[in-house]
This record gives C-alpha cells, sequence and structure tokens, in this order.
C-alpha cells in the first residue's frame, strides 16, 4: 500500500520574476515499510521534494497523498496539525532545543498532541532506550556528540508514530563511525519495526544501505532502482 503518493509535481520558484524550475513533472509512490533514499546533485531538487512531502512547501501544481488524504488542499492550520501527527523529521542541523534535555527534547511533539505525562515519560524512555541513549536522558544536547545528538533527534522523529520518517541529509555533520552507528540503529527500527524512511542525502554510506534509491537530476527522476 502507497503511503506516499506524488503526481505531476511541478515546484516553481519566482515565477513571477526570474522562475527556478525546482521540480518537473514528479510522480512516485513510497510503499510502508520502505528504506529509500533520494540523491541528485546540488541542485536537483531532492530537498525541495522532501519539504513538500512533509507539507514544509508547497507545490506550485501537481498532487500530494499521504495514507489517503491529499495534503495539497490542506489549510495551513490543518497542514501543522496533520504534519505534527503524521510525519517525522531528522534534520541535517538536529534542531533539537538547546535549553531542554534529551528527555524533554523527544517528548516535545508529545507535549504538542496533549499527551498526559506519563505517557509522555514512557514512550520518551523507552525510544531512549531504543536509540541507545538511556543513560543520557538528562543531558542537554550541549552535553552530547554529533552523533548521540542525532540519534536523540531520530527518537523525537518517532515520538509521534508517525507514519514515516523524512531524513534531509542527516549524516552530514557526522564522523564514520557515528554514520555507520546512526544507520544500523535506522535500518533495524526499518526492519523490526517496519518503520518507513526516506532519506534526502549526497551520502554514498547513505545510498549503500538503502533498499531502494531514486535519482532527480534538473527536477526530473532520471532513475528509480530497487535493491
Amino acid at each position: 500500500m502507497s503511503i506516499i503518493k506524488i503526481e505531476s509535481v511541478h515546484k516553481t520558484y519566482n515565477p513571477e520574476k526570474i522562475p527556478v524550475h525546482a521540480l518537473r513533472g514528479v510522480d512516485l509512490s513510497i510503499e510502508k515499510g520502505e528504506f529509500t533514499a533520494i540523491v541528485g546533485p546540488s541542485g536537483s531538487g531532492k530537498t525541495t521534494l522532501l519539504n513538500i512531502i512533509g507539507g514544509l512547501d508547497r507545490p506550485s501544481q501537481g498532487k500530494i497523498t499521504i495514507n489517503n488524504k491529499d495534503i495539497s488542499t490542506l489549510s495551513d492550520n490543518d497542514m501543522i496539525k496533520f504534519r505534527k501527527d503524521n510525519i517525522g523529521f531528522v534534520f541535517q542541523a538536529y534542531n533539537l532545543i538547546p535549553v531542554l534535555t534529551a528527555r524533554e527534547n523527544v517528548e516535545f511533539v508529545m507535549v504538542l498532541q496533549n499527551k498526559s505525562q506519563k505517557e509522555r515519560d514512557h514512550r520518551a524512555n523507552e525510544l531512549l532506550e531504543v536509540v541507545g541513549l538511556a543513560d543520557k536522558k538528562d543531558n542537554r544536547p550541549s552535553e552530547l556528540s554529533g552523533g548521540q545528538q542525532q540519534r536523540v533527534a531520530v527518537a523525537r522523529a518517532l515520538a509521534s508514530k508517525p507514519a514515516f520518517v523524512l531524513a534531509d541529509e542527516p549524516t552530514a555533520n557526522l564522523d564514520s563511525a557515528s554514520t555507520a552507528s546512526l544507520l544500523d540503529m535506522m535500518a533495524n527500527l526499518n526492519k523490526e519495526e517496519g518503520m518507513t524512511f526516506v532519506f534526502s542525502t549526497h551520502d554514498q554510506r547513505v545510498i549503500d544501505r538503502a533498499r531502494r534509491v531514486v535519482t532527480l537530476v534538473d527536477g526530473k527522476i532520471e532513475s528509480d532502482e530497487t535493491r
């Protein structure tokens, strides 16, 4: 079953001045349980595509369907709510809140979902255990390594029990050992829990782990390889 369906999506920036065609008619379906990398040179449109899938940006033309819901038609407020409940994000810059502990960062999206303190504590502790940071739950981001911060970001992305996780260059700031550890963890979550991951990446280490590689060039899909 497709949890993400992209139909004839175009994205043009500055259409009234000097138009930049970031996406030019993209069609793509992602099934539940996939471990997919979207790759391509700088300017190919991969981050734009990820942002549109995640509802952070809107297409100029075309349709985006997530779990059979057309998100292209949602109001800004409805989009925020839908994103909060259905999509997990992992960013290159981690985006953790500096004044919060690891556990509080993981809990944050559940606070927005109005979950009880008991449920938040249980879920956060469970996820920090999964990502191997149970002993760091009371540490703030500044007290964690880059790899540990990215693990907290993954735990936070999973906290809302999303339909899938979007990861934009998640290994860009990590060394080889941290990258391998993070990818092992994500691959295990994919295998053991059926979590769907979609990466935007330049990193060959991520590409080598992906089971599907979608290559964008000049805003169009040039190839789509399943391994």
